[in-house]
C-alpha cells in the first residue's frame, strides 16, 4: 500500500470555491517528469493520470509503477482515470490504489463491474469517480452517483490527444449538473470536463458547470504558468 495516508480525504479537501486545476501527466515531458512535477507543484490541485488497455481505447497508457513514482514526488492528490474493459477494471482499481492513487475513476460503460470497482476503491480508503465517453448518454451514469466524488464527461473521442471540443460537451455538462442536483449530491460530487481543453473552451465549460478541467498542453506548454493558473482561478462560477 502507498505511504500516502488519508487517500480519500485528500479529495474531500479540494477547494470548491474556484475552478480546480487538474494536470494531465500525459502532457508532461516523460523523460524529465521529475523536473515537470517540480515546476507544477505550486499550482496543481490534483494530478491526472490516464490508464488505457488498448481495447477500451486505441492505445496503451500508464502503469502502476508510474503512479508509484509520481506518488513519491508530490504531495498533491493523484486521480487515475481507468479507460479499461470491464473484465479488468476491479483488479486495475486495486493495483493503482496500492500504487498511490487517491481517486480512481471508472467508466460507466463498464456497468456492474465498474460499480464493484467503485465500492472496492472506497474499501481501500480511496475515493471513486465515474466517467462517460462522449457518445454515452449522460443518464448512464445515474446508478453511480450515490457512490462517487467525481463525475467526468469527456468532450472528445476517447484516448486521442489534440482533438477539438465537441459541440455537445457543454450541453452534456448541463445535463450532468441537473442529474447531480436531482440526486441531492451537489456538495459531494465534483463535475469535471476532460478533452478539448483550450483557452477558448475553458470559459465555456466553466459557464456550463465544470468545476475542474483536465489541463494538458494549456498548462505544460505555457511559459507563464502562474499567470495561466491565475486566469483559471478567476473564471467565475455560474452558480
Amino acid at each position: 500500500m502507498t505511504s500516502k495516508s488519508l487517500l480519500g480525504g485528500a479529495i474531500a479537501a479540494l477547494p470548491r470555491h474556484r475552478l480546480l486545476g487538474e494536470f494531465s501527466l500525459w502532457s508532461a515531458d516523460l523523460a524529465n517528469v521529475e523536473r515537470d512535477l517540480h515546476r507544477i507543484e505550486p499550482y496543481v490541485d490534483l494530478h491526472h493520470i490516464d490508464v488505457a488497455d488498448a481495447c477500451f481505447t486505441p492505445g496503451f497508457l500508464f502503469f502502476p509503477d508510474f503512479v508509484a513514482r509520481i506518488a513519491k514526488l508530490t504531495a498533491k492528490p493523484i486521480h487515475v482515470h481507468l479507460m479499461v474493459e470491464a473484465e479488468i477494471v476491479e483488479e486495475q482499481t486495486r493495483q493503482f490504489i496500492e500504487a498511490g492513487a487517491d481517486l480512481v475513476s471508472v467508466h460507466a460503460e463498464t456497468g456492474e463491474a465498474g460499480l464493484r470497482a467503485i465500492k472496492l476503491a472506497k474499501r481501500l480508503g480511496a475515493e471513486a469517480g465515474v466517467v462517460l465517453r462522449l457518445e454515452t448518454p449522460v443518464a448512464e451514469a445515474e446508478p453511480f452517483l450515490a457512490e462517487v466524488a467525481f463525475f467526468t464527461l469527456l468532450g472528445t473521442s476517447i484516448g486521442v490527444k489534440g482533438q477539438s471540443l465537441s459541440d455537445k460537451a457543454c450541453g452534456r455538462l448541463g445535463e450532468a449538473r441537473a442529474m447531480i442536483r436531482r440526486a441531492g449530491r451537489e456538495k459531494a460530487i465534483v463535475l469535471a470536463a476532460d478533452g478539448g481543453i483550450r483557452e477558448q473552451t475553458v470559459p465555456l465549460l466553466r459557464a456550463a458547470g465544470a468545476e475542474t478541467v483536465v489541463l494538458g498542453s494549456l498548462a505544460f506548454g505555457d511559459e507563464d504558468l502562474p499567470g495561466r493558473i491565475a486566469w483559471l482561478h478567476a473564471l467565475e462560477s455560474p452558480f
